[in-house]
């Protein structure tokens, strides 16, 4: 079959190879890729990416074969899919536990888009507790899972405050729910309960001094590439708590409750680039320097 694997020589390090067909286990069911989409944490940004390889966590498509146990999905279900690599190919063995089925009124490019950041915004408002009238902070707003966090801690009944590295990476937030749109902690009002960082580097150290007693910070990537400086006793004095948080495990319910609010009109893809996969290494280049609000998808024909 053919898939993007890992080639340094390539721009964006990507591109199209023969592999294997994938084999899938007993739980497993296969299907035949439609659309995928790219994140920030799996481009291969190094020499260290494995030449050869194939990368992939969201990935959309049709079910060409149901799983042997019996569980799962049959054949012909249009399904979102999530894994922790091996998603950028004509065909991927999914376990049952890691899709979710789609409704004909979400297109396989909006449900592509989903996984990741979609998993990793409602989980991290989730483990902290998001309530009505508490004052959330996200850093990286304009991005793909700060988009979904912006509309997730708004529908919680949250006051969104959302940071972005420009004014103009700030378009259309508001529109998302986000009360603020600011570009630096100094320009905030007053303390934040609840910080969702996906920047770190200077950004986090410095709203960790905004961020209200008892607050919590959750710490989801740090593309800034930056260090960030804490001192541990910032937490000790307002009694914060910091967690860091992914999007791995038991998926399938938690996608297929972000499938149901799509399809009802209460959360936005927000997909601001869709590209054939001919083009993936121009589009990883882009999404690495931060060209892309939201998110890119790559179709598969």
């Amino acid at each position: 079959m053919r898939a993007l694997v890992v080639d340094h020589s390539a721009p964006g390090r990507l591109a199209l190879g023969e592999v294997a067909d994938p084999v899938p286990g007993p739980d497993e069911v296969l299907v035949r890729i439609q659309a995928v989409s790219l994140n920030y944490g799996e481009l291969p940004k190094s020499d260290d990416a494995v030449e050869g390889t194939v990368p992939g966590w969201d990935a959309a498509g049709v079910v060409e074969r149901a799983a042997a146990s019996g569980r799962g999905p049959r054949p012909g279900d249009r399904v979102i899919t999530l894994g922790r690599n091996g998603g950028w190919a004509e065909l991927r063995a999914v376990p049952v536990e890691e899709l979710a089925v789609l409704p004909d009124t979400v297109d396989f490019t909006t449900a592509a888009a989903l996984p990741v950041a979609g998993l990793t915004a409602l989980r991290a408002l989730r483990t902290a507790g998001v309530r009505p009238g508490q004052r959330v902070a996200i850093t990286g707003a304009s991005g793909g899972v700060g988009r979904f966090a912006v509309q997730l801690a708004h529908q919680a009944g949250a006051e969104v405050y959302a940071f972005v590295g420009s004014a103009a990476r700030g378009a259309g937030l508001t529109a998302l729910g986000a009360d603020h749109v600011l570009t630096a902690p100094a320009d905030l009002d007053e303390a934040v309960d609840v910080v969702l960082d996906n920047v770190g580097g200077s950004l986090l150290a410095e709203l960790l001094e905004r961020t209200a007693p008892d607050g919590t910070i959750l710490s989801i990537g740090a593309a800034s590439g930056r260090p960030t400086s804490i001192q541990p006793y910032q937490l000790v004095l307002n009694r914060l708590t910091l967690i860091g948080i992914q999007s791995v495990g038991d998926t399938g319910a938690d996608l297929s409750h972000l499938v149901r609010l799509v399809a009802e009109g209460r959360l936005a893809a927000s997909v601001d680039r869709v590209a054939d996969w001919e083009a993936a290494g121009e589009t990883a280049n882009a999404l690495l320097n931060r060209e892309v609000r939201g998110k890119a998808v790559l179709t598969i024909d």
